[in-house]
């Protein structure tokens, strides 16, 4: 310890150039560096999720829950799995074993719910297989509320999201309160029966063409290529005029027994904002993104497109992850000024005006240092760094007596 003190006093130019070298860095590095609220752990957990519309729990249970247990139970790495049925679908969450790689389970789960889709019922959607995650967790909720018509409020919230979603720093946007947009065909039973017509057949030839049918592929000696029947309906014509019945040269069309009207499904949950109906879009960041300066756009966004927005709808801001993260960078310069005056004023006080400078030049350096070596392992701030920051304050200043004393006598002798 000896020599070092003794090298740094007999090379002090080249000292404090690297010390103001180090402060600049730090500082920048600081300013900088990602923030988020909580570090970025990767939980050893997947969740899956089967839906299929009406299914009783008991349903649920038997034909969505078990035959999924039967698939994944299998998959490598895997610690327990605990399964649940509810009204119209069922969930597995898997836990792995502590340390395993997540994307390798995660690419390992979707290879068997790929498998285990044909013993699902034909009705189930497609399953939804995710991560659990903290950098998933919402952000951010913006909120469209307003005394306007249903479909202008889900129309603005669209275009927001799609917007949203389309910057750099944002992983998804994720509407809440909203219903999702459907026809209705409004069936005349006297027409129906006037054209020898059954309201099942009718049911069954609408489903059977609103289908993408795969017609193998063909060879033409130089290439080969898919062949697809497209029957998917596009828009509310292709409805209107499929053909139910043909008799000769006349043609039964939907349009001649039915009408056609555009609608929402029963909503799961409401939303509202002062009594007024609302649509919230909750805004989850990439890993790694600075948070603040990720919600920091998504308010300047949602200013520039709420220029154009009719007055009656108003934007509501909630969950804004950024006040506690400034809350706390806050706290921790706080208690780095705190720390660095009352160093100043006990040390210039016993050990002149020298030592005092020279302790709080340490203490700021020191956390300038350690932000550089967090950037070097990649490390972002987070309320567990900002946390560990503030409790070594205590420790630094001690260590800064020390080392001054420790200069005071070598100089001495």
């Amino acid at each position: 310890m000896n020599r070092l003190v003794e090298g740094i006093i007999a090379n002090s130019r080249v000292v404090l150039a690297g010390l103001i070298l180090l402060l600049l860095a730090g500082w920048v590095t600081y300013k900088n560096l990602p923030k988020e609220l909580w570090p970025d752990i990767q939980l050893p957990f997947i969740y899956v999720m089967m839906t299929l519309e009406g299914v009783s729990p008991d349903d649920a249970e038997r034909l969505l829950a078990r035959p999924m247990e039967q698939q994944v139970r299998t998959i490598e790495g895997l610690k327990e799995f605990r399964s649940q049925a509810y009204q119209g679908g069922a969930s597995v969450v898997l836990e792995f074993q502590a340390g395993y790689d997540i994307d390798k389970a995660l690419d390992d789960v979707r290879e068997q719910v790929d498998l285990a889709k044909p013993e699902l019922p034909e009705d189930t959607d497609e399953p939804f297989v995710q991560e659990v995650a903290f950098s998933r967790f919402p952000v951010l909720v913006v909120t469209l509320s307003g005394d306007v018509p249903e479909r202008s409020l889900r129309t603005l919230a669209d275009r927001l999201q799609d917007k949203i979603e389309g910057i750099p720093a944002v992983l998804e946007a994720t509407m809440s309160g909203e219903r999702e947009e459907l026809v209705e065909l409004v069936i005349d039973p006297l027409r129906v029966e006037a054209y020898g017509l059954a309201l099942d057949e009718i049911g069954t030839i609408v489903a059977r063409s609103n289908r993408l049918v795969a017609a193998g592929t063909m060879d033409t000696g130089q290439g080969r290529f898919a062949i697809k029947v497209p029957g998917l309906f596009e828009s509310a014509a292709d409805i209107l005029e499929m053909p139910l019945k043909v008799s000769g040269d006349a043609v039964v069309q939907v349009k001649d027994i039915a009408s056609l009207r555009r609608t929402f499904k029963d909503p799961d949950s409401v939303a509202r904002i002062d009594g007024l109906p609302a649509i919230g879009i909750e805004v989850s960041k990439r890993a790694g993104e600075n948070i603040i300066d990720t919600i920091n756009q998504v308010r300047a966004l949602v200013a520039t497109e709420s220029q154009s927005w009719p007055p009656q709808v108003k934007v509501t801001f909630s969950q804004d992850s950024s006040k506690e993260i400034r809350s706390m960078l806050g706290e921790l310069e706080n208690s780095l000024i705190t720390a660095v005056l009352l160093v100043l004023i006990v040390i210039v006080a016993s050990l002149g005006l020298r030592g005092g400078l020279i302790v709080g030049i340490a203490v700021a350096g020191s956390f300038l240092i350690g932000i550089l070596m967090l950037a070097g392992f990649g490390i972002s701030i987070n309320i567990v760094v900002l946390f560990s920051l503030i409790m070594a304050t205590g420790m630094l200043v001690d260590g800064a007596i020390i080392l001054v004393r420790v200069a005071d006598r070598c100089m001495l002798n």
